[in-house]
């Protein structure tokens, strides 16, 4: 498994699949696809792009909802050498304007019902290009793809070449594009594969999006990339995933995943004689989780900590201990270290904050070289933002995040964000935004709210809470809102957001 002659990811994903009778997945009402299905309709779409003129390295900007038809087509990028650049389909209108404006795509994607906003911007922003695709598999897109012969010479690629751009919820208010490379996406799914031992005899359960790393680079790469098939469902149903399981050998899930198989009744062991692993990510695992679902099951999840950024960079180990709490040792050819605010290496167990270095780390930050610069050490190391310790035999331990970024259902939402669209509510004085421990979600979005004096309109929690779904996706509104008189501030004039997730720590506990 090399690139020495094209290092384009997508060489390396139909290496160990070629052949007609291999079974890539497996849609959840039981249509299946092989390899070689993926292989002519992704060289059907390529051939498409490159008809309506788009030339390597142009961004291609996505918004649909999971479907077989949204995988070839970001296979189909990979082949054309363009950049693939996946949205929550949640996003509104606000923050796909900036999205596209940013990206500067030369094609939108976008869901049917979507099409007339996206024309609207095209028109606006010079984006010649905007195609449809449904869930269902319907859509301009298709229509261009069957109109075009089944084989496509895939596009040569340089190692840092651009294979996908996938944008940060901002930390104040403007989101980051993270440039990833062929290198960086080859390289860290190369080291998955053999630290999963991932083979063509597993069976994936997939019901992760794919707007997402999780879902996109980890799932489909490690399937892919070792000749596995995957059970793919358009999303996580409890039923369905129950309904599978038996069939798969492997599942990858965010905690979310765990906790609601926890709460079927008959979930136990006998569901599970096929799997040989289940992976958690993409937000911390309770240990409660950990443990009952060892007692449930007599599996022990195995834990990675990953990033946009970096992909993954740490993992529980396949044979050794699973030490719950932690995120487990450096994946092979990752270095990993925490250093004080003055950048100096700290001792074992002591907390710092988190940087890493390796092939897997990103290219850097479209058009914010100065960011890119700021984030990156005079050595190259990486840094996260997260804190953590290191045991003396390297297990690492995720303490919390530097820029009080939250984790709710695997997705990352960043208090300033939210905070600015509070802000601007007239009866609101000023606002923070706190996670707290969520039993379902891992964290919930909480807001804590200074009414305004004398505003026209009563300060009201549901009124709050739509307010930030009209302008932001819906899994960044808060959970629950709270009015207080005033904001605890440090000697400085700065909220302390410590003592609001200490104060507010059991706002909710209760299970929505």
């Amino acid at each position: 498994m090399s690139l020495e002659t094209n290092h384009n990811l997508y060489c390396c994903f139909s290496a160990k699949g070629s052949d007609v009778g291999s079974l890539l997945l497996k849609t959840d009402v039981g249509v299946t696809y092989s390899y070689a299905d993926a292989h002519r309709q992704s060289s059907q779409i390529a051939c498409g792009l490159t008809r309506l003129g788009l030339k390597p390295g142009d961004r291609v900007t996505v918004q649909v909802e999971k479907s077989v038809q949204a995988l070839w087509l970001y296979l189909a990028c990979l082949r054309a050498g363009l950049v693939f650049q996946p949205l929550n389909p949640a996003y509104q209108a606000g923050e796909l304007h900036y999205f596209l404006t940013d990206a500067a795509p030369k094609l939108v994607v976008c869901a049917n019902h979507n099409e007339p906003l996206f024309d609207k911007f095209a028109k606006e922003l010079g984006i010649p290009n905007v195609l449809t695709l449904d869930a269902d598999g319907s859509g301009t897109l298709m229509k261009l793809a069957e109109c075009c012969p089944p084989e496509f010479n895939t596009v040569h690629r340089d190692p840092d070449d651009l294979a996908a751009l996938l944008y940060s919820s901002g930390t104040t208010g403007q989101p980051k594009g993270i440039m990833l490379t062929h290198r960086n996406l080859f390289e860290n799914t190369k080291t998955l594969v053999d630290a999963w031992s991932f083979a063509e005899q597993d069976r994936l359960l997939h019901a992760l999006p794919i707007f997402h790393v999780h879902g996109l680079f980890v799932a489909i790469g490690c399937a892919m990339m070792s000749g596995a098939s995957m059970c793919w469902l358009a999303k996580f149903d409890i039923g369905e995933v129950m309904r599978h399981l038996p069939e798969c050998t492997v599942m990858m899930g965010v905690p979310t995943f765990y906790t609601r198989l926890l709460e079927v009744e008959g979930f136990s062991n006998d569901c599970c004689d096929n799997l040989r692993l289940f992976i958690s990510g993409s937000a911390p695992l309770l240990k409660e989780t950990f443990f009952e679902f060892e007692q449930r099951t007599g599996y022990a999840i195995l834990e990675r900590y990953g990033m946009t950024e970096t992909g993954m960079n740490t993992s529980n180990p396949l044979t050794g201990e699973r030490r719950c709490g932690t995120v487990g040792l450096p994946l092979p050819g990752i270095e990993v270290r925490a250093v004080n605010e003055s950048g100096e290496a700290i001792g074992h167990d002591e907390i710092g904050d988190l940087q890493v270095r390796g092939a897997n780390v990103f290219k850097g930050y479209w058009r914010k070289p100065d960011k890119t610069i700021e984030d990156f050490t005079e050595d190259g190391f990486f840094n996260t933002g997260d804190k953590c310790s290191i045991s003396s035999d390297g297990y690492v331990t995720i303490v919390g995040r530097e820029k009080d970024m939250i984790i709710s259902g695997g997705l990352n939402v960043y208090p300033k964000e939210v905070e600015l669209i509070l802000d601007e509510l007239d009866y609101v004085k000023e606002s923070a935004v706190i996670g707290v421990s969520h039993g379902d979600l891992g964290e919930a979005v909480v807001a804590v709210i200074v009414p305004a004096k004398g505003a026209i309109a009563e300060p009201n929690e549901q009124v709050v809470i739509a307010a930030v779904k009209e302008q932001l996706a819906k899994f960044k509104a808060p959970k629950k809102v709270l009015f207080v008189d005033e904001l605890p501030r440090n000697t400085m004039g700065k909220v302390q957001k410590n003592v609001l997730r200490e104060r507010y720590a059991q706002c909710c506990d209760v299970t929505p």
